[in-house]
């Protein structure tokens, strides 16, 4: 279609009277632009801080729990040692040099500041820095609420000032019990240098808190020891006097209220280099396992102005173009009649081209739920045979169950045969108490047989698809009736960790059994002709996720192994197919988990089931 040009008398003018009306308007519009731009970029540029904020503050604490969990377990371990208890019972030179050494020793092996043993005098008995001019050995601690609190309430977390180094840490006492009552306590002292240092390298000042406000941990060591908020006299006095912060000045952190901004968490703040005071965005989090507080400062003056002009420039490059355009579009009035018949023309066109699309995506959606219909029949097919192998695996398990299982099935055979016969002479003399003891007794056997009978008949089942809780305990004792007579035989040694009865995983119980049975055998296997073999089945809780580990002491996994350990088919056993260990890791993979392993030439390994835990 061609469209006629338009006649010049038709043409539609602006009036010059209403040029400054449009002035005024479009003043209007612009002054509403800037406010409104300067207000949403204000608004994106805090947004876009404190995700970036919080981000870093989880990184952060992250870090300096990282370092609390490791030092914690320290002096728990040392309050259970019996060397402890017999140098705190009985001390003596050669005994407490002794212990100086090992004392020694952990502390450079766990990165710890310093660890001492106190007794029940208040006096410090070892410690790892006794050979230095500042050791604690011989220092009188009794005025220490680690050491008080360590004493009544089996042990304290305590941060403060060093009365002799004069380096802060935090102080992790635990008591040491003896037959007739408590017999010192053992701490652990705990200082955050690393820790301040990787946060002093982000750029952003970071501390950490304590209930009163007091700042313990910091990337920036001048503000050390100071407060949050002006501390009430009688409270500063008695902070003193507990030589807590030795004598520190406990002033307020040079962080004030920023009346230019409404937002509650930005402060004007004097950071270190800085001549003015900067605003910051303030992030608080509270420490896990402490009474702590985390903060993070992060600069917003040079972001949040920035985003300000960033948004303010886009919105005007949107409405200059509007305001000009509608002057425009005014003087372009009567062209548009014209072009709306062009339009038309256009618009049936585009309709005949959408109609003609359409039928084509109709027909490509048709191919497109076909091809879906054979994907989801390939899948049912391709799920049938995944569980076909399992099956054939756990079938296969049970094979080289069978003789353990024969001969633990064996001994209670004979020994009923042999109550039997007992039974029948006692039986000839008249003796009905005797009969009474050898009937239980076979009743007790045949019940031993019938539960292994059992556990063998449920692992050859195929499992259910309906995942729901399973008990770890019943998926551990399962294991074991059908395995231990295995480690018997081959004379190895099983340690367990006991888990609570409560505690259920996601999963199924025969699938989770095929698991752990498979990890076992294959630990079996590993330490068969070992001397000295052990296997650990170990259970960690961590929150949402229970860890069931299968550790042996066996010859370890070789490093080129390790890189093929879950491929199919790739075994170094000579008759093995390669599969046990893929069909274990689909198995956690499908219960929303997963399987891991860890290895050392020489020192074993050690394979983990991450499982969902189910409360």
């Amino acid at each position: 279609m061609r469209t006629e040009p338009v006649p010049a008398d038709r043409e539609i003018a602006i009036p010059s009277a209403r040029w400054p009306i449009w002035a005024i308007l479009a003043a209007i519009v612009i002054a509403f632009t800037i406010w409104f731009a300067g207000t949403l970029g204000e608004t994106r540029a805090y947004a876009a801080l404190e995700a970036q904020a919080d981000t870093a503050a989880t990184l952060d604490i992250a870090l300096l729990r990282s370092e609390l969990d490791k030092q914690r377990s320290l002096p728990f371990v040392l309050s259970k040692d019996p060397d402890v208890r017999d140098i705190l019972s009985a001390p003596s030179p050669s005994a407490i040099a002794s212990f100086n050494a090992k004392l020694e020793a952990l502390q450079e092996g766990t990165q710890a500041a310093v660890i001492y043993l106190i007794g029940v005098d208040g006096i410090a008995i070892a410690a790892s820095n006794w050979r230095e001019p500042t050791s604690f050995v011989g220092n009188d601690y009794r005025f220490r609420r680690y050491f008080q609190r360590g004493l009544s309430n089996g042990g304290d977390e305590h941060y403060a000032l060093g009365s002799v180094s004069r380096h802060p840490g935090l102080y992790i006492s635990r008591r040491v019990d003896g037959s007739s009552g408590p017999l010192g306590v053992i701490v652990v002292k705990v200082e955050f240098d690393q820790v301040e240092a990787e946060w002093a390298r982000s750029g952003n000042p970071a501390y950490v808190t304590d209930q009163s406000g007091i700042v313990l941990v910091t990337s920036v060591p001048e503000w050390r020891f100071m407060a949050e908020r002006n501390i009430a006299p009688q409270d500063a006095h008695a902070i003193r006097e507990s030589l807590q912060f030795g004598d520190a000045s406990l002033q307020p952190l040079p962080l004030k209220a920023d009346s230019a901004s409404s937002r509650s968490k930005t402060l004007l703040a004097s950071l270190p280099g800085g001549s003015n005071a900067t605003q910051v965005l303030v992030t608080e989090n509270a420490m896990p396992t402490t009474q702590w507080t985390f903060h993070l400062l992060t600069p917003s003056d040079k972001e949040v102005r920035s985003g300000i002009l960033n948004t303010r420039l886009a919105a005007l490059s949107l409405v200059t173009p509007f305001l000009a355009g509608a002057a425009f579009v005014i003087y372009r009035r009567n062209r548009a009649i014209g072009r709306a018949a062009m339009q038309e023309a256009a618009r049936r066109e585009l309709e005949q081209r959408v109609s003609e699309r359409t039928e084509e995506l109709s027909a490509a959606n048709n191919r497109l739920i076909a091809e879906m219909d054979e994907r989801q029949k390939v899948e049912t097919r391709l799920q049938a045979i995944r569980d076909e192998l399992v099956q054939a695996n756990r079938l296969g398990s049970l094979g080289q169950i069978a003789a353990g299982v024969a001969h633990e099935i064996n001994q209670p055979v004979a020994a009923i045969r042999t109550y039997a016969d007992n039974a029948r002479v006692f039986l000839e003399r008249n003796e009905a108490e005797p009969v009474q003891r050898n009937l239980a007794t076979i009743a007790n056997l045949t019940e031993r047989i019938g539960a292994i009978t059992d556990e063998l008949r449920s692992f050859s089942r195929k499992g259910t698809g309906e995942i729901g809780p399973v008990r770890v305990e019943d998926v551990i004792n399962g294991a074991l009736l059908l395995l231990g007579s295995r480690f018997k035989q081959q004379g190895i040694l099983l340690l367990r960790d006991d888990p609570p009865p409560d505690l259920k995983v996601a999963g199924t119980r025969v699938r989770l059994e095929q698991v752990l049975v498979n990890l076992l055998q294959n630990a079996v296997e590993a330490l068969e002709g070992q001397p000295g073999a052990e296997v650990r089945i170990g259970l960690v809780e961590d929150g949402d996720f229970v860890w069931l580990s299968v550790r042996d002491n066996g010859p370890g996994i070789p490093p080129e192994t390790m890189t093929e350990l879950f491929t199919p088919f790739s075994t170094t056993k000579p008759r093995g197919l390669g599969l046990g260990l893929v069909i274990s890791n689909d198995i956690a993979t499908e219960f929303g988990g997963h399987l891991s392993v860890e290895s050392a030439l020489g020192q074993g390994a050690v394979f983990t089931i991450h499982l969902r835990r189910i409360h």
